[in-house]
């Protein structure tokens, strides 16, 4: 699996084969989630949450925030540019 970051301890993964729209999973120990991306610059928008507590949340997305433009752009070299 593709991990283009790490943050506080979860990887922020992007499928090869995975469906639109653009989005990214976040995985760690404890728990996932997944974010769209809205490319091409934000905002992050929560899609799915399984065990990870509100205020980390807020964390990872604050932390991930800054990379979206580039974690667009990763994703259309993997699918393509229709986002």
């Amino acid at each position: 699996m593709p991990t283009y970051l790490r943050i506080l301890g979860y990887c922020v993964v992007i499928y090869p084969h995975d469906h639109r729209p653009a989005h990214i999973h976040v995985i760690g120990p404890d728990g996932r989630c997944v974010f769209n991306l809205n490319c091409p610059s934000g905002p992050l928008e929560l899609r799915s949450v399984s065990k990870i507590p509100t205020v980390l949340l807020h964390r990872l997305a604050n932390a991930i925030e800054p990379e979206i433009f580039e974690l667009c752009r990763e994703w259309r070299k993997i699918h393509g540019a229709n986002d």
